[in-house]
């Protein structure tokens, strides 16, 4: 059960249903639900005590809204069930970056050196950059390829490592097991951004990494109607994390727990379909002329689909392309023909999106010179012969400019 404070820590199951199952079943209470399949939602902050000597003792299932509801427990049961017996507690921010943030300052302290991936989601080195070192924090950038060569990277005062794998622009694939087994080495924590295949293809947590992040405004939601984000942690970290969440005060709105908790009902479906169509859709595109590389994992001839192959079960709908070298009239010709693919800074819901991204200003352990323009695709639910269509007289588009 999560605990009373509303933390999110869990006994593990006895016997552990398959992923389908339990993305479906856990969290589910028949009978508090009065019958009901879906929880309701509380919306709360003051929680009455029956008697004195409960108030004093802080006696009782719930003691305040900010630190735990019958809805919030719910979603905890379910995400600590993803997550995988390794899992000892999953905390709720309200966003993806708030998750993110949470957890950096709550494992790091001044005077301590964190090493972060060079392909690491920007607002995250923007963190790091500004805030962390006004508290006195040191960041060093490293090529998300180095595995266990980061190693020569660590100072006496390394405290974290942080990987997003793979990237969510360039999707490098960073060989978590042997980055982790350096860190624990030395004494240090492993974090991951797990947004883009979610625990549902990839428990980080079974491959050493001891603290989880996902954006679950991205698949978890699935609806681009909420901002979440959750923080999953193991044993040894997760009492830092907890304390974090609760001096902070971090906590999310009772309603994106709710939309949470719906869309991580049917996340192995919807996901299972971006897999689909979004390989679909990469295979095709490396057969553009247009197109002179696709960056996705779970392309054979991707670098790091070996790493994918080994550590994961899948994938999602997110990747990016190289174009032929063209001025970004033609890229932005292009972007302004397609119908079915929105423009916008997100991806994880069920419509198909296109952004030009360029991040070569602000890598700084690696070089980013792919040769050409760079668009990320976020493959939706909709009909693939459609987006292959959409992006055929995009590409029209691209060469008439």
């Amino acid at each position: 059960m999560v605990s009373s404070d509303g933390s999110g820590a869990s006994n593990p199951p006895k016997a552990e249903a398959k992923a389908e199952t339990r993305l479906v079943t856990a969290g589910r209470d028949a009978k508090a639900q009065r019958g009901f399949v879906n929880p309701a939602v509380v919306h709360g902050s003051t929680v009455l005590y029956p008697t004195a000597a409960d108030l004093h003792a802080h006696r009782g299932e719930f003691q305040y809204g900010r630190l735990g509801t019958p809805t919030t427990r719910a979603l905890q049961e379910a995400l600590v069930a993803l997550e995988g017996p390794q899992c000892a507690g999953v905390g709720l921010a309200p966003s993806g970056l708030a998750a993110i943030s949470t957890t950096l300052l709550a494992v790091a302290k001044a005077g301590d050196h964190i090493l972060v991936c060079d392909n690491a989601y920007r607002p995250t080195r923007i963190f790091c950059s500004g805030m962390l070192a006004r508290y006195g924090i040191e960041t060093t950038y490293f090529d998300p390829l180095i595995g266990a060569d980061v190693e020569k990277l660590f100072k006496p005062n390394t405290r974290v490592i942080l990987v997003e794998a793979p990237g969510s622009q360039t999707f490098e694939m960073p060989d978590i097991p042997a980055i982790a087994a350096v860190a624990h080495a030395h004494g240090a924590l492993v974090i991951d951004d797990n947004t883009w295949a979610t625990a549902l293809y990839h428990r980080s947590l079974e491959h050493g990494v001891d603290i989880s992040m996902q954006a679950g405004t991205k698949y978890i939601g699935g609806h681009s109607d909420i901002m979440f984000g959750t923080i999953a942690a193991n044993t040894a970290a997760w009492p830092i994390i907890s304390e974090a969440i609760r001096v902070l005060g971090i906590c999310a709105g009772p309603d994106d727990v709710f939309l949470a908790l719906r869309g991580l009902r049917t996340l192995a479906v919807r996901l299972a379909q971006h897999y689909r169509s979004g390989l679909e859709v990469a295979n095709w595109l490396s057969t553009r002329p247009e197109v002179t590389r696709v960056l996705h994992p779970a392309l054979a001839g991707d670098p790091g689909h070996a790493i994918w192959k080994r550590d994961f079960t899948g994938a999602c709908g997110l990747f990016s392309i190289v174009l032929q070298p063209k001025p970004q009239a033609a890229v932005d010709a292009m972007l302004d023909s397609l119908q079915l693919f929105g423009m916008g800074y997100s991806w994880g819901g069920f419509e198909s999106l296109a952004i030009p991204f360029d991040c070569a200003d602000y890598r700084t352990a690696t070089q980013w010179a792919p040769g050409g323009p760079t668009l990320r695709l976020h493959i939706g639910l909709e009909n693939v012969e459609d987006l292959k269509a959409d992006l055929e007289q995009g590409f029209a588009a691209f060469n008439a400019a």
